[in-house]
């Protein structure tokens, strides 16, 4: 079994440029204010999601891992 992870978009960040629908096709949405969202909040580990976590311009995705809350994305230092 491989890894999930809990998806989070920080929406007071967020500026709606899209780069993460347009990296992970159906794993985030644009609401009609047009700030991001998760399409699931808890998904298995899936490499577009952490590369559309690293392209976001205002890096306002983090990823976990569920359950034991360690950083996926941004990795801690």
């Amino acid at each position: 079994m491989g890894d999930r992870w809990h998806v989070e978009v920080d929406r007071s960040v967020c500026i709606g440029s899209g780069m993460c629908v347009s990296t992970a096709p159906g794993a985030f949405t644009l609401d009609i204010a047009r700030q991001s969202r998760p399409a699931e909040p808890e998904r298995d580990a899936d490499e577009r999601v952490l590369e559309a976590a690293e392209c976001c311009p205002v890096e306002a995705i983090t990823l976990t891992l569920a359950g034991s809350g360690e950083a996926v994305f941004p990795p801690e230092e």
